[in-house]
């Protein structure tokens, strides 16, 4: 935990990082969905000037999610997922430029895509400004036949800055455009019939301050979303970086988040709602009004010649009386996860 604080520099360290997480999700008498994923992260200087990182994901899916409302599918499903990307950067001194690719493949689903970035360093390397813009290209082909062949395409514009205040303290603010247009609905819930075309602007801002007296880091972050959809969305966040002796560090953290419902969505779904073929409709209760609190802890212990461990543990809770800009959505079932992830780490 630094006691000075200051934007970007050129990494003068490698990582190499193995990650495992585990999530589970329920509804009041219900099961739904468990998530096993192990993951690969490195990232390896090359010289004084280049940078190369990448990763590689395996997501290994089951249980049954809902078709619409609270109702589940009543039927048991397995999916998997393997993504990985790669990014190269080239420092020149006063900026420096990133260029990378993603895929994400799964039984049903393709993503691919490309990004570069732009970043700009003050003479006194206090103050990054960051440019930068990813394409995706998407291929649906769900097994049940529905929506064959179908693709979405998507650009997405960042532009933001990270700023040193002192030398305990550093802010960051972005701004995200996204737009794209193709097949957005969900073909696996009856009826559901989404606009062809999305754009989101979300404003992101983070401020992490240490306290000497304490050995520690609080860290505050928010972010506002406008969805095209019809959702306004808002995240609070906040942690506590606590260094401890011998190594160990522990960071309980505290996120809420609240979103209104998508115009096109219905509850109780149809026949209420429902504007006949072609018409805008949902019942995906994921774009409904609701609030959600995830609370969660990390304990971090630094380990002998560059290795060190970390383990965290989080609980989320989405209720739609927790909406607190608008009305939550009526008749929907809390919906509650929980996640364990193990990183272990390698500093070279």
């Amino acid at each position: 935990m630094p006691i000075s604080a200051q934007a970007q520099s050129a990494p003068d360290q490698g990582i190499v990082e193995l990650q495992y997480l585990s999530y589970r999700d329920w509804q009041p008498g219900h099961n739904r969905m468990t998530v096993d994923a192990p993951a690969f992260y490195a990232l390896v200087p090359i010289g004084d000037s280049w940078v190369v990182e990448g990763g590689i994901v395996y997501d290994a899916m089951s249980g049954a999610s809902p078709l619409y409302f609270n109702v589940l599918s009543g039927a048991s499903i397995y999916d998997y997922r393997t993504a990985g990307d790669v990014k190269v950067t080239r420092y020149f001194g006063s900026y420096a430029v990133s260029v990378g690719g993603f895929v994400s493949s799964e039984q049903d689903f393709l993503s691919r895509g490309a990004s570069a970035t732009v970043q700009l360093y003050s003479d006194d390397r206090n103050r990054t400004w960051t440019l930068g813009v990813a394409g995706t290209n998407d291929r649906i082909n769900a097994t049940n036949g529905i929506a064959p062949n179908s693709s979405r395409n998507s650009l997405e514009f960042v532009a933001g800055v990270t700023q040193a205040l002192s030398a305990n303290s550093i802010i960051q603010s972005n701004l995200t455009y996204y737009t794209g247009h193709g097949y957005y609905s969900d073909p696996y819930k009856s009826l559901d019939t989404r606009p062809t075309t999305r754009q989101t602007l979300a404003w992101l801002t983070r401020y992490n301050q240490y306290v000497p007296e304490a050995d520690a880091t609080l860290k505050l972050g928010y972010r506002l979303l406008f969805d095209s959809f019809g959702s306004t969305s808002n995240t609070f966040e906040v942690a506590w970086a606590q260094a401890l002796p011998w190594g160990w560090t522990l960071t309980p953290g505290f996120r809420f988040y609240t979103q209104t419902a998508a115009d096109f969505y219905f509850n109780p779904p149809w026949p209420k709602g429902y504007g006949g073929e072609g018409a805008h409709y949902s019942a995906d209760t994921r774009l409904a009004s609701f609030g959600a609190i995830t609370a969660g802890i990390i304990v971090g212990k630094t380990l002998w010649d560059g290795w060190s461990i970390a383990l965290r543990a989080d609980m989320y809770r989405q209720d739609p009386d927790w909406q607190i800009f608008d009305s939550g959505s009526p008749g929907i079932q809390t919906f509650s996860a929980r996640w364990f992830q193990l990183n272990l780490t390698k500093n070279f």
